[in-house]
This record gives C-alpha cells, structure tokens and sequence, in this order.
C-alpha cells in the first residue's frame, strides 16, 4: 500500500501546514518507513508504535539542536511515521499501539484483508490524483521542483 500511506500523509499535512517551504517527500518516506521496516518480521512491529514515532522525533529534535533549516527538513519524517499510525488504524489495536505498556506488538498482520488493501490503494490513487491536480504536477517544472526540493503550493 504505497499510495494510500504516501499521498493521503502528503495531501493531510498539507491540510495541516499548508507550508510551500516544507519537504513533503520526507513525510511521503516516513509514511512509508513503518510497513518497510517491519516488512522482514512479517507483522507489524517496533516501527508500528508509538514509542518508535515518538523517539523518532526525539532523536531528531535532539541532533539538530540549533540547525533549524535541517530540522524543518528531517521532523517531517516522525510527521510521516505519526500518519502512518493515523492511516493504518494503530491506535485502535491498544497492545500494539501502546507498547510495551499492554503487552506484545508480534500478533498483528502486516497488511489488511485483500479487499481493504484494494479499497485503500483505490483512495490512495484519488488523493495522488488531486495532489497533481491541486499543486500543478503535471507541469515539467513544478513536478522538477517538488523532486528537487520537496516543495509543493497550489496552483
């Protein structure tokens, strides 16, 4: 589920933000960070807490103590690990959520039922669709620029 993590964290900080100098690549790549990380368990694991978010952005708040363009750059990456507990329902499974406060995090699939997979992904194109759309996409130099610097605005 690429999409469904990725442009829905994208489009929902923007919603959030709405910063034109923010790198929304970053949260695109957190947001996707937590299925890749776990991916080798098999299940959802460590990166599908809330202690791994929020370490996470403890670690980065405390490597670019006075760095601020580096900062701004590297906390969405904990932003997109926080959606990705949002976009996966996480908070809803208490042991897995909240540990090691409840217990183990090893019971809990990696990926949902095929047709909710599907449905997901379906919405995820949706929202990658109006992400083009809504920020001009389509054209070479705005899509080279949000390569680039991770910079999106509207059109």
């Amino acid at each position: 589920m690429i999409l469904w993590f990725a442009a829905c964290a994208v489009m929902g900080a923007w919603m959030v933000l709405r910063d034109q100098n923010f790198d929304y690549r970053f949260i695109a790549v957190g947001a996707l960070a937590p299925d890749l990380l776990d991916a080798p368990l098999g299940h959802r694991g460590l990166a599908h807490t809330l202690v791994f978010a929020v370490g996470s952005l403890a670690v980065v708040m405390a490597v670019t103590v006075n760095r601020r363009p580096v900062r701004k750059r590297l906390i969405a990456l904990p932003i997109g690990l926080l959606a990705h507990l949002v976009l996966d329902f996480v908070f809803a499974q208490q042991r897995l959520f909240w540990w090691p406060a409840f217990g183990s995090w090893r019971s809990y699939d990696l990926l949902p039922p095929p047709m909710v997979f599907v449905v997901r992904e379906l919405v995820g194109v949706f929202v990658a669709v109006q992400i083009v759309r809504r920020f001009g996409l389509r054209d070479r130099d705005r899509r080279a620029e949000f390569l680039r610097t991770g910079r999106i605005s509207p059109c």
